[in-house]
């Protein structure tokens, strides 16, 4: 039994890990995009080191794109197989791989007038909203708890990461020659005490750990700063200064996470009186799904639910969807809140408003996650004045903040202390994916000084087997 590394791998997008059981049995775990390195990138999406015909299950941990986005083309490409995950992470990609498809449409045609004044023929998109739409007609949705039988040999069980909505640690037991191997595969890592989504639990004890290491070399601010964090932003920049709140959010989680806590401070009287907007189709398609899935609700939301039905709206935030309102924003002189798509500003209505308003100083541009090293997002956070933005040059003068406490990936400690219901004598191989070099070698070390033994860094194509 083997378990190759097809991304994720020294990175943190395009997570694909590939078991083969000795009887020939192929399982991909996660099949995701890689983002955030334009023509390279899209090249490494286009060129899947396997042939989607022979994969027999997709298993999803979640729904984010660099860990599913790559399932409509693996479908354009002969893929016949089932897609397993919990009953949320389904619903969710039938709105997210919608929207990829979507953006991914929108980029060509913008990339196809370059070509076509360049005397160059027109590219196609990796894949449509078809293929999208044609994919979830393999989707399986399990619920949390439930031992899933894939086949009479192989049984999967998710449970809860805190990572997102329908986030799962999957559990697999395989059982062969008269023997049983326990594989976990952890997907990402949420902090321990999520606001709005239900906290990671213990996992059953595996024998084969993969595990993410993203902030393997970092440690978070206390989660339970981030309210009193935004609403000083908040104050500074719309009542101070009389300006915009730009946040770059990604819209799946982190923009609930957002307005969550702005939905609290309104029902307690300490939002200033200001107009919300978020600009974002699949924000608020997203949303829709998060209403229906009060199962993977935190304790503490529920509590909510019981005085306040909604706790993802109140009476000054208004979703956007047609793009006439959201331009509408652009030339909005009083001050506002606008939360938009994507968390790392690489695309999305986003760019259009951080290109209204990144050059004035009486606005704000608040980043709440992560952002890869080459996207938008990155290099405004690095500190450079001179900017470009749909290919416009722009200079920056607003406030550039950052609240990290909003993190939806556990830190170092986090993630070990999520590990600590395994017995690491008992595991025999643990493989660390999802981190940059350095942090995923930082993670090893800690790992190993808390009683982890055979921890591997794969990198791409590389293999652990037993």
């Amino acid at each position: 039994m083997k378990i190759e590394f097809f991304g994720a791998a020294h990175e943190v997008t395009g997570s694909k890990h590939l078991l083969t059981t000795r009887k020939g049995k192929r399982i991909l775990l996660d099949c995701g995009l890689f983002q955030g390195k334009g023509l390279e990138t899209d090249q490494k999406n286009r060129t899947i080191p396997f042939d989607p015909k022979s994969i027999d299950h997709i298993i999803l941990s979640h729904a984010h794109i660099d860990h599913s986005g790559l399932i409509p083309y693996m479908w354009k490409k002969g893929f016949e197989g089932s897609i397993v995950c919990t009953s949320a992470t389904r619903d969710l990609c039938a709105v997210m791989l919608a929207d990829s498809a979507h953006i991914q449409e929108q980029d060509v045609l913008f990339f196809n007038k370059k070509r076509s004044r360049q005397g160059l023929p027109p590219v196609e998109p990796l894949y449509r909203r078809t293929d999208a739409v044609a994919c979830m007609q393999a989707f399986i949705g399990v619920p949390y708890g439930r031992k899933f039988y894939i086949d009479p040999e192989i049984t999967i069980k998710f449970t809860h990461t805190g990572h997102m909505l329908g986030g799962g640690v999957v559990n697999l037991t395989i059982k062969e020659n008269g023997s049983s191997v326990r594989i976990a595969y952890t997907g990402d890592i949420g902090r321990p005490h999520p606001h709005v989504i239900k906290e990671p639990e213990p996992f059953p004890q595996c024998d084969v750990l993969i595990t993410e290491a993203t902030y393997g070399d970092r440690l978070h601010a206390d989660p339970e700063t981030a309210g009193d964090d935004l609403l000083k932003v908040i104050r500074h920049t719309c009542v101070e200064k009389g300006g915009k709140l730009v946040i770059p959010s990604f819209s799946v989680g982190r923009t609930q996470e957002i307005v969550y806590s702005l939905n609290k401070f309104s029902q307690t009287g300490r939002l200033p009186p200001v107009d919300v907007f978020v600009d974002s189709p699949l924000s608020v398609n997203a949303t829709q799904v998060f209403r229906l899935h009060p199962e993977c609700f935190s304790s503490e939301v529920l509590k909510v639910m019981e005085t306040d039905p909604d706790p993802f709206g109140f009476n000054s935030l208004r979703y956007i969807e047609k793009v006439q309102d959201s331009m509408k924003l652009n030339t909005r002189k009083e001050p506002c809140i606008i939360i938009s798509a994507s968390g790392m500003a690489e695309a999305g209505r986003i760019k259009h408003h951080l290109a209204n308003s990144i050059s004035d100083p009486k606005n704000t541009v608040l980043f709440v996650g992560y952002c890869a090293p080459v996207t938008l997002g990155a290099r405004i956070l690095s500190g450079k004045k001179d900017i470009s933005i749909h290919g416009n040059p722009y200079t920056v003068r607003a406030d550039i903040r950052r609240i990290d406490s909003y993190s939806g990936h556990g830190d170092y400690k986090e993630m070990a202390q999520f590990l600590s219901c395994q017995d690491p004598k008992q595991i025999a191989q643990t493989a660390l994916v999802h981190g940059d070099q350095d942090a995923a070698e930082a993670y090893s070390k800690y790992l190993g000084e808390r009683g982890f033994n055979n921890v591997t860094i794969p990198a791409f194509g590389e293999n652990i087997s037993w």
